[in-house]
C-alpha cells in the first residue's frame, strides 16, 4: 500500500481546474484500431439498425392512409406482415451491433487496466510516496469504467441518434417543410432546455450523495474503532454527529425532491403543449388538404424521433468531457517515465557472494530536497559476514537498503553489488540476488505455499516444504487443516506476527539470495515466537552475506562490523565489545535501552 509522505505534495493539488482537451480520446482509438473489423461490422450494423428505425413513420403513414382510410384488411395484413419482418431484421442488427460495441468496450477497459498497471508496477516508490492510495485505485476502477461506457454504449448510441437526427430532419421537410419550420421553432429549444434542467437536477443528485457518503464514511470510521469510541464514553457525541450528517443528507434529498417534481412537471406540461401545438396546425393543413392523416401521424412519430435524439446528443457532451478526463487521468499513468530505469548499456551482474560498498555517498529523498538523509557516507559489506547498522530514529538506517536495492539513486557518490555500480545493472537482475526481510513482513491473500514461493521461479512443492522446515514454519502450516493450501488473508492477518514472520524467512530462504537485508525482523514478537524466528534467521544467516538494520541493539552483539550512523553520518564502525570500550554513542544508545528494558 502506498505511503503518504506529509511533506511530499498530493499530485494535482491545488492545480488549477482545467477542461480536458477532447483530443485525447484519439488515444482510445488506438486501443481500437486493432480490432478495426469489429468496429466497421459494429457500425455497419448500427447504420443499418437506425435507417430501419426511420422506417416504421412511413409503415404507420401507409397503414393510415391504405389501411385504416380505405378499410382494406389485406393493406393491413400486409402491413403486419411487413412490420414483423422489419422487427426482425432490426432486432438481428441491434444484436450484433450491441454485442460487437460491448466487446471492444471491454477489450479497450482490458487494454487500459493491464497497461496501467503495468506502468505502476515499474515506477519508483517516491511516486507512490506523492499519491493517494485511493487515488491510484480509483484511476483503475471509476475512470476506467468510465471509458468503457464510451467505448461500449454511448458513441454507438450518439452515432444513432446523429443518423436519426439527420435522416428525420430531411424526411420532416420532404413531408411538410411548412410544418417543420414550426417544428424547429418549439422542439430544439424545449429539448435544450430539459437537457440543461436535467444536469443541474444531476448535480443536486451529486450533493446528495455526498452528503450520504460523508454521513457513511463517518459511521464506517466509528463502527471500526468502536472500542476506541466506548472506551472514552463518546457514545453519544458520535450519535449525535452521525444523526447530524444524516440530517443534512435529508435536507439535500427534500431540495431535490422539490426541484426533481418542479422539473417533471415543467416537462410535462412543455412536452404536451409542444405536441398539442404540432398537432393542431397539422389538423389544420390535413382539414385544407395540405397533408393526409398518415402523412400528419408520421410527421409526429419523426418529430419525437428528432427530439430525442437531439436531447441524448445534446447530453453527450457531458459524456465526453467526463471521458477526455478520465483518459487524460490514466495515460498520464501510461506516459509516465520512471526515474528509475535500466541502463541503456547494462553490465551483466559478476558471480559473487553478495559484496557491496557505499562509496562517500550522500542522498537527500527528492520530496524532501533541504533535508540530507546521507552525508560522504563510506562502508563496504564483505562476502560472507554479517554488518549491523544502528543509530537514533531518522539517522539514515533504511535508506541504505533503499538505495541498495536502487528504489532511488544517490545524489553524490556511488552504491556498488559485487564491484558494479547498481546503476550499470539491469533492476531485476540486481533485485533477485538480494532479500529482504521486513520488522512488518508483507504478505499477500493467497495461500501459504503461494507466498513462500513468491521469490523463486517454479519452485517444487518439496523445495517450498523444506524452505518452510528450515524457517520453522513447517510444524503450524501442517496443523491449519488445508495445509500450505491455507489462504492467510489479506496482507496475511489470519497468522501471528510470529508466523507471518516465518514465512518471510522461508520466502527468502527459497529466493537463496546473495545478499540478505534483516530490518528488525525480530521486534514487536513474543518470547517464544522470538526464539523460533532468530533460529531460523540463523540458518537463513549461514555462510550467507547479511545486512541488518537494528532498531534493538541486543540483535547484533556478534555482529562481525557495526556501523553507527547520526544523522546521515558514519560516526563509529566496530564489533560490539570494541565500540562499548570507546563510550561513544553506541555505547550511549545501548545504555538507553537497558535502562528502558
Amino acid at each position: 500500500m502506498a505511503r503518504q509522505d506529509p511533506s511530499a505534495p498530493v499530485a494535482n493539488e491545488g492545480a488549477p481546474h482545467r477542461r480536458p482537451r477532447l483530443g485525447i480520446l484519439r488515444r482510445l482509438l488506438a486501443l481500437v484500431r486493432p480490432h478495426w473489423i469489429r468496429f466497421v461490422l459494429a457500425t455497419l450494423s448500427l447504420l443499418v439498425a437506425s435507417g430501419l428505425g426511420l422506417v416504421y413513420p412511413q409503415a404507420a403513414r401507409y397503414a393510415i392512409d391504405h389501411g385504416l382510410a380505405e378499410g382494406s384488411i389485406e393493406v393491413l395484413d400486409r402491413w403486419a406482415i411487413f412490420l414483423l419482418g422489419l422487427f426482425l431484421v432490426q432486432g438481428a442488427v441491434v444484436w450484433v451491433r450491441h454485442y460487437l460495441m460491448s466487446w471492444l468496450g471491454e477489450r479497450a477497459v482490458a487494454d487500459i487496466r493491464r497497461r496501467v498497471f503495468d506502468r505502476v508496477l515499474r515506477l519508483p516508490p517516491e511516486w507512490f510516496h506523492q499519491r493517494r492510495t485511493g487515488e491510484l485505485i480509483g484511476r483503475l476502477s471509476s475512470d476506467v469504467t468510465v471509458i468503457e461506457s464510451l467505448v461500449g454504449s454511448e458513441l454507438s448510441i450518439a452515432l444513432r441518434n446523429l443518423v436519426q437526427l439527420v435522416g428525420g430532419l430531411v424526411l420532416l421537410v420532404w413531408q411538410s417543410p411548412k410544418l417543420t419550420l414550426t417544428m424547429l421553432g418549439i422542439v430544439p429549444p424545449l429539448t435544450i432546455g430539459v437537457v440543461v434542467f436535467g444536469r443541474f437536477i444531476r448535480k443536486m443528485s451529486r450533493r446528495v450523495q455526498d452528503a450520504l457518503a460523508e454521513a457513511s464514511g463517518r459511521a464506517q470510521e466509528i463502527v471500526g474503532a468502536i472500542e476506541t469510541v466506548q472506551a472514552f464514553v463518546r457514545e453519544g457525541k458520535e450519535s449525535r454527529r452521525y444523526a447530524a450528517g444524516v440530517e443534512a443528507a435529508f435536507r439535500a434529498a427534500v431540495r431535490l425532491a422539490r426541484w426533481r417534481a418542479s422539473f417533471f412537471s415543467t416537462v410535462t406540461v412543455a412536452g404536451y403543449t409542444a405536441a398539442l401545438a404540432i398537432l393542431w396546425l397539422g389538423g389544420r393543413a390535413v382539414a385544407a388538404g395540405e397533408m393526409s392523416g398518415g402523412e400528419l401521424a408520421a410527421f409526429m412519430l419523426y418529430t419525437l424521433i428528432v427530439g430525442a435524439a437531439l436531447g441524448s446528443l445534446a447530453s453527450l457532451w457531458g459524456a465526453l468531457q467526463r471521458a477526455a478526463g478520465a483518459t487524460e487521468r490514466l495515460f498520464e499513468i501510461i506516459d509516465e517515465v520512471p526515474a528509475i530505469q535500466d541502463p541503456d548499456d547494462p553490465v551483466p551482474l559478476p558471480p559473487g557472494k553478495g559484496r557491496a560498498e557505499f562509496d562517500h555517498v550522500s542522498f537527500h529523498y527528492p520530496s524532501r530536497p533541504d533535508e540530507a538523509v546521507l552525508e560522504d557516507v563510506t562502508l563496504t559489506i564483505e562476502p560472507g559476514t554479517v554488518v549491523a547498522v544502528v543509530g537514533p530514529s531518522g539517522s539514515g538506517k533504511t535508506t541504505l537498503t533503499r538505495l541498495l536495492l536502487r528504489f532511488y539513486d544517490v545524489d553524490a557518490g556511488a552504491v556498488r553489488f559485487e564491484g558494479v555500480d547498481v546503476r550499470r545493472l539491469r533492476l531485476a537482475e540486481l533485485r533477485r540476488a538480494i532479500a529482504v526481510v521486513s520488522q512488518e513482513p508483507v504478505l499477500f491473500s493467497g495461500t501459504i505455499a503461494e507466498n513462500i514461493a513468491y521469490g523463486a521461479e517454479d519452485p517444487s512443492r518439496e523445495a517450498i516444504e523444506q524452505a518452510a522446515r528450515d524457517a520453522n514454519a513447517h510444524t503450524f502450516i501442517t496443523a491449519f487443516p488445508k495445509g500450505y493450501e491455507t489462504r492467510i488473508g489479506e496482507r496475511g492477518v489470519r497468522l501471528s506476527g510470529g508466523q507471518r514472520q516465518r514465512i518471510a524467512i522461508a520466502r527468502a530462504l527459497l529466493a537463496d539470495p546473495r545478499l540478505l537485508i534483516l530490518d528488525e525482523a525480530t521486534s514487536n514478537l513474543d518470547s517464544e515466537s522470538e526464539a523460533l524466528v532468530q533460529e531460523a534467521l540463523a540458518r537463513l544467516m549461514h555462510t550467507r552475506t547479511t545486512f541488518v538494520i537494528a532498531h534493538r541493539l541486543a540483535t547484533v552483539r556478534d555482529a562481525d562490523k557495526i556501523v553507527v550512523l547520526d544523522a546521515g553520518r558514519v560516526v563509529e564502525v566496530g564489533r560490539h565489545a570494541e565500540l562499548m570500550a570507546r563510550s561513544g554513542l553506541y555505547h550511549r544508545l545501548v545504555e538507553r535501552q537497558l535502562l528502558s528494558a
